[in-house]
């Protein structure tokens, strides 16, 4: 038989227990989060990040409101910066964030002001692989082409560092080609209106966008554009006739250090599309209610009809993995660092 005060230690533990999730449901109730959106509104970083809004609140305690608000510019460096040093950690914001923005932070951007690897991180959605989008009246019909052209093509990207600047050089390390990048676009859609106006002929494009949004769905069926490769290790089923990057660094024989370096690059893509976290310091049992409130909404019936609708991938990581990883490829040896910075141009 139990001591008394052992069964009014374990009676007074679970009180406790039920009062904290009464505190945290009431916590909730009648309060407005805001997600911070890391692109322009129309992007589809936009679109998923609003439909996931809509569907995530049903699944907090206490039932929120919940309001978008764009924050584009710098590769996601703007948002990201505002999300870790200006908004409060009191689980009413969340941000979503680009995959290979630490990148900015390996190679040492003054810009950064956040350490990857203290953000709160709630989970993620979509594939993240990255492919190289040409005009299709552009003379560069094949990666074999850009190799060997005595006039690179002009591509378009956001900043450096950022996820579409890296894209255009992992190609150039791993197969010798040569791109003249135009940054200072601030969005995807406004490198999608340079392509459309003939200021650029290419630029990188996640398959998760190009495979759900305008104007890339009227491009494919226009045939406007071509797609010369793909950074997954395996084809994307949905374009099974683009080569991927690792198929390319087999055929031209690229030497095993820059296929080393090449892996540590494209580890953003083990992220996820679309990356949610809130500020560093956010209470931890908030952040245990919106990484199962995430996780719920995942399996919502209206996002998963409208993901089928808008042709977006569903593939997901939990926010504890994503705390894992962003400790990982922070933590490399100096040595690897210096090279990402020389290809990235670090300060």
């Amino acid at each position: 038989m139990k001591h008394p005060i052992a069964l009014t230690v374990t009676a007074l533990a679970l009180i406790l227990s039920r009062g904290t999730a009464s505190a945290q449901s009431d916590f909730y109730r009648g309060k407005t989060m805001t997600f911070i959106v890391n692109m322009a509104a129309g992007d589809a970083n936009d679109l998923w990040a609003r439909a996931l809004a809509r569907n995530l609140v049903k699944y907090i305690p206490g039932n929120p409101n919940i309001l978008a608000h764009n924050m584009a510019g710098g590769g996601s460096m703007i948002s990201a910066n505002y999300l870790y040093s200006v908004a409060k950690p009191d689980g009413l914001t969340i941000g979503q964030t680009s995959s290979s923005l630490y990148f900015q932070q390996l190679i040492g951007r003054r810009e950064v002001q956040f350490d990857w690897r203290k953000f709160s991180w709630i989970g993620s959605a979509g594939q993240a692989e990255s492919l190289l989008m040409m005009r299709s009246d552009a003379p560069y019909k094949s990666m074999e082409d850009i190799r060997t052209a005595s006039e690179p093509p002009k591509c378009s990207a956001t900043a450096p560092g950022a996820g579409t600047h890296i894209s255009l050089k992992v190609l150039e390390e791993a197969l010798n080609a040569k791109f003249r990048i135009v940054t200072g676009y601030k969005s995807g859609s406004d490198q999608d209106l340079a392509i459309e106006r003939g200021e650029v002929q290419c630029r990188a494009v996640t398959s998760a966008s190009f495979l759900a949004r305008e104007p890339f769905i009227g491009w494919q069926k226009k045939n406007f554009v071509r797609i010369l490769a793909q950074s997954g290790r395996k084809r994307n089923p949905k374009l099974a006739e683009v080569p991927t990057i690792y198929e390319l660094m087999a055929r031209h024989q690229t030497p095993e250090a820059k296929q080393r370096l090449v892996a540590v690059l494209l580890g953003a893509d083990h992220f996820g599309q679309y990356l949610a976290a809130t500020p560093p310091a956010t209470p931890m049992e908030r952040v245990k209610i919106l990484r199962d409130a995430y996780a719920r909404a995942l399996k919502d019936p209206d996002l998963i009809e409208e993901a089928a609708r808008r042709n977006w991938s569903m593939d997901s990581v939990t926010g504890e993995d994503l705390e894992k990883m962003a400790k990982q490829v922070i933590d490399q040896p100096p040595q690897l660092i210096g090279r990402v910075k020389e290809l990235l141009g670090g300060n």
